[in-house]
């Protein structure tokens, strides 16, 4: 049968159903050099399988670290994009090249730069969450981990425009005091929430602590009863007396959740639609035959221009400056 690549990137042939996937995968790796990275809101098969799963600020931490000739980034693609700008030596696949984000979309390079021109003295903080493009146009990247701390480093009075994530930015300004410019982007899965449905939910379980990400809608971290990013959230869940969790963030979280503390109860908040779910659906165009294809064919690769990559890099280097974190190294 001749291999086809379909247009998502990967490539199209019959997988023996019978196959060992997690030991051919880890044969793979082993043969190749190969790191595979993934981020929290993976299926559990991927995140059992992978080297590390973390948040965006991790992800971005290991993939600078790694000694690996080729990382396979199972998360969304301006997150092989990161890894790429920090590993430009590597090669870096993805197993979906389709495997978008509704955030990074919502804030088009060519828009925001127009936008950007209209605020010449303000400093550009980016969240990580998007696009090479959007990188590139910023001052300083952050991650939901760092985002309180990067903003206020700058001078109370530096006119600040945060993108793409109004929510986070809204956030941000309340817990910072700034009154920084937003641009009008989300995410869809934070933004799908229903509060109503999480009020019932606290009535069924009023023990139950509500913890929120701060991509969420105002309505909703007014309810919380502890917001952070996903690293922050899966600590707090784990160190905390209580015994019961409603999450309201992409439920991939749940598996290390339940890993981490089995004896505990965590419950998915409820979104406001038919579904019962809060899936992200580009996050899932992942799967295990397409980490398996991925590294048995090296496709598809992340390539990027040498010139994008550099700009993108120099708001991320800011960020680890900011952060106190070890700077990048490659």
């Amino acid at each position: 049968m001749e291999d086809t690549i379909l247009e998502s990137g990967f490539v199209d042939v019959y997988i023996d159903p019978t196959l060992d996937l997690f030991a051919e995968i880890e044969t793979l790796k082993k043969e190749k050099n190969a790191v595979i990275l993934a981020h929290y809101y993976q299926e559990p098969d991927i995140q059992d399988i992978a080297d590390y799963v973390g948040d965006s600020l991790g992800l971005a931490q290991k993939a600078a670290a790694t000694d690996a000739d080729t990382i396979v980034f199972a998360g969304v693609h301006f997150m092989a994009e990161t890894a790429k700008i920090l590993n430009p030596g590597k090669k870096v696949l993805i197993p979906d090249m389709n495997a978008g984000c509704s955030l990074s979309d919502s804030c088009p390079p060519d828009l925001f730069r127009q936008f950007k021109e209209k605020h010449p003295d303000h400093v550009v903080i980016s969240y990580i969450n998007c696009s090479a493009g959007i990188k590139a146009l910023s001052d300083i990247i952050c991650t939901s981990s760092n985002a309180q701390r990067i903003v206020e480093s700058l001078p109370s009075d530096q006119p600040i425009i945060f993108a793409p994530d109004r929510n986070l930015g809204a956030y941000l300004n309340k817990v910072t005091g700034r009154n920084m410019l937003l641009w009008n982007g989300a995410c869809m899965v934070h933004e799908l929430f229903s509060l109503q449905k999480i009020t019932k939910l606290k009535v069924r379980n009023p023990e139950a602590l509500v913890v929120a990400h701060p991509e969420c809608e105002e309505a909703v971290l007014n309810v919380a009863d502890f917001i952070g990013s996903t690293a922050a959230m899966l600590e707090f869940v784990v160190k905390s007396k209580n015994q019961v969790f409603i999450i309201a963030t992409e439920a991939g979280i749940l598996h290390k959740m339940k890993l981490a503390a089995p004896h505990k109860t965590f419950i998915a908040a409820p979104p406001d639609n038919m579904c019962a779910c809060n899936n992200c659906p580009h996050m899932k165009r992942n799967t295990l035959e397409k980490i398996y294809l991925c590294l048995k064919y090296e496709q598809p690769e992340l390539l990027m221009e040498e010139e994008l990559r550099l700009a993108a890099r120099k708001p991320i280097d800011r960020m680890m400056e900011l952060s106190k974190v070890v700077p990048i190294v490659g």
